[in-house]
Parts: structure tokens; C-alpha cells; sequence
């Protein structure tokens, strides 16, 4: 099986770099200054144990390769654009996302679309360097067939994971357990607003109740936090010597991206919201604040968590 991972920024260059390192035949698809790197020097995947650097196809389009299956590794907001070079495409598209809006973009247009639910800490802030959290085991990487099922396909997918270092079992109710991801996941611009900084848990907590009470409201089943917490259990260990200064979104921040995800985590809930009557100042604060960070460049924590929950109580979001 030929993987070409689609997007081989943090999550995506740590399962490319583990899948390749495994002896499996992977190809990424990057961009910029990322994909000259891995191109000259290969991809460095940084572990609490030593880096480990791994030669693989590196190509800016999808057409330029061939492949077996493709796994999506971008942000939310890079979806779109990734499906449209996909095209011509006809086999399996993995969602390697956070979210739960690619799996219903990707199947518009392909037949087998599996969701994977991605618990896995790791960072990339500089070309061609991709860096796992958590050792032994890297990240948990369950999956199953877009909206539900189980098949010989996702068996073989997460057969594969499995045999690079992660701990994937195929689900039928995939969805159930990324619903809970996206639920954490809210959390995450208000981290970039504000760092990882003393009152950031009391910042976050409006914005994942709104989630909750969103998700009940539309009546989408939601796999509950204990049954996250016991999927966890010990597999997910922290080495001392393993830093994160943030997530996703605070980590595009950092970067100087000019984008963040916000409108597909925290735009989830504000929509969601919106159709079943469900009022989310919250999260829509937390969405155009982190927006507006964004588009200006600025680094993470260019406010407190108090300044976050007084714009949330007084509706004052500045939208010069």
C-alpha cells in the first residue's frame, strides 16, 4: 500500500515519519519552505529518545504521484482546496483531521471516506522538523468508515498504523469519538489568545459547556469524557524531557501562518448553535478573536484569560 499523506505538518509529518521508518511506501505532499527541506535533508521526526531523519517522496500536488490511499493532514480550512486537487481521485480518503466537517466535504465528492479520531500531541514550528509529545506509543489513532461502519479497508488502515507505533482500532461509531475530540478541541483558541498561563482552565470552560449544551440540543451522539478517559487510560505518556507550548492553533500563531482553524472547531459550535436555538458567545468570541490574531500576525498570549472572559460577558470584540 502506497500512503501519500496530504499535509505533513505536525500530526501528518509524525504518521508519514513514523509510517516510512515502519518500512511502509509513503509520499507527503507539503508546501513552501517544509517541502524543500524535506526534499534536500529528509524529515526530521524529533523524539524524547533521539531524532530520527527519513528519506520519502516529497511533492507539492497529489497528481504527481501515485498512490493507494490518501490521507488528509491539513487544517480545516485547507480542505477545500485539497479536495479540488484530489479530483481525479477514486480510492480511499483518510481524514486525519481534527473537526467534523472534512469528512462530510470529502465525501461529496469521493465514495470511501474513513474519519480518524486523532489524539496525538506533536508539534512542527520550523521546515522540515516534526516533533512527537508522547513515548512510547505516540498517539492513538482509531478510525472507521465516514458516517459509520467497519470495513476490510479500515481494518488494513489501522493495521498499518498499528505496525508503525501507534495504537488504532477500527470503530463503527467513529464520529461519536471525534465529537468528543472536537469538544476539547474548543479549548484550543482560546489557548493561542492567551498561552498556557494561570487561568486559562476557567477561560476555557464556558466555551466547552456551550459545546456540550450545543451537542445535546442538535441530539448528535457524543462519546461521554469518561469513555475518552478510559480509551486514554496510561497509553499516552509524557516524557520529562518533552515540551508542547501549545496546540494546533496556538503552534499557527507562532508560525506566522496568516490562518487558524477556529471557524471549523469553535465555527461548529457557533452553527450548530445558530440552527437548533442554542445561544454560543463564547465560542464566537473565541473564533473572531483568534481570527483577527491571525490575519494580524500576532504571537500567541496577546491577552489574559480575564480579558478573554470580560470580552465573552460584555460582547466587546474589537473588529477594527
Amino acid at each position: 500500500m502506497r500512503w501519500v499523506i496530504y499535509g505533513a505538518g505536525a500530526v501528518g509529518g509524525v504518521v508519514a515519519g513514523r509510517l516510512a521508518a515502519a518500512g511502509h511506501d509513503v509520499a507527503v505532499i507539503a508546501r513552501g519552505a517544509h517541502l524543500e527541506a524535506i526534499r534536500k535533508d529528509g524529515l526530521t521526526l524529533r523524539r524524547s529518545d533521539g531524532d530520527a531523519v527519513v528519506k520519502l517522496d516529497a511533492y507539492q500536488h497529489p497528481a504527481d504521484t501515485d498512490k493507494d490511499v490518501v490521507v488528509l493532514g491539513m487544517k480545516g480550512m485547507d480542505t477545500e482546496a485539497a479536495l479540488v486537487a484530489l479530483e481525479d481521485w477514486q480510492g480511499p480518503v483518510v481524514c486525519l483531521q481534527n473537526g467534523v466537517a472534512n469528512e462530510r466535504a470529502a465525501l461529496r465528492r469521493f465514495a470511501d471516506v474513513y474519519g480518524v479520531h486523532v489524539i496525538l500531541p506533536a508539534s512542527h514550528l520550523a521546515p522540515g522538523i516534526v516533533v512527537e509529545h508522547c513515548a512510547p506509543v505516540p498517539g492513538i489513532l482509531d478510525l472507521g468508515r465516514y458516517p459509520s461502519g467497519l470495513d476490510a479497508t479500515g481494518r488494513d488502515l489501522a493495521a498499518g498504523l498499528e505496525s508503525a507505533g501507534f495504537v488504532s482500532q477500527p470503530r463503527a461509531d467513529i464520529m461519536r469519538w471525534k465529537y468528543r475530540k472536537l469538544l476539547l478541541n474548543l479549548g484550543n483558541a482560546v489557548e493561542a489568545l492567551c498561552g498556557r498561563v494561570d487561568g486559562l482552565d476557567a477561560a476555557v470552560e464556558p466555551v466547552q459547556a456551550e459545546g456540550e449544551a450545543v451537542l445535546r440540543a442538535a441530539g448528535i451522539d457524543v462519546a461521554s469524557a469518561e469513555e475518552d478517559r478510559q480509551r486514554r487510560g496510561d497509553i499516552m505518556r509524557w516524557p520529562d524531557a518533552a515540551t508542547r507550548a501549545g496546540g494546533s492553533s496556538w503552534q499557527s500563531l507562532a508560525r506566522g501562518t496568516g490562518t487558524v482553524e477556529a471557524d471549523y472547531l469553535n465555527g461548529e459550535i457557533v452553527l450548530l448553535g445558530r440552527l437548533h436555538g442554542v445561544p454560543t458567545p463564547a465560542n464566537e468570541t473565541a473564533r473572531r478573536l483568534v481570527q483577527r490574531a491571525a490575519r494580524r500576525g500576532e504571537q500567541p498570549g496577546t491577552m489574559t484569560p480575564q480579558e478573554f472572559v470580560e470580552a465573552v460577558t460584555l460582547g466587546t470584540i474589537d473588529r477594527r
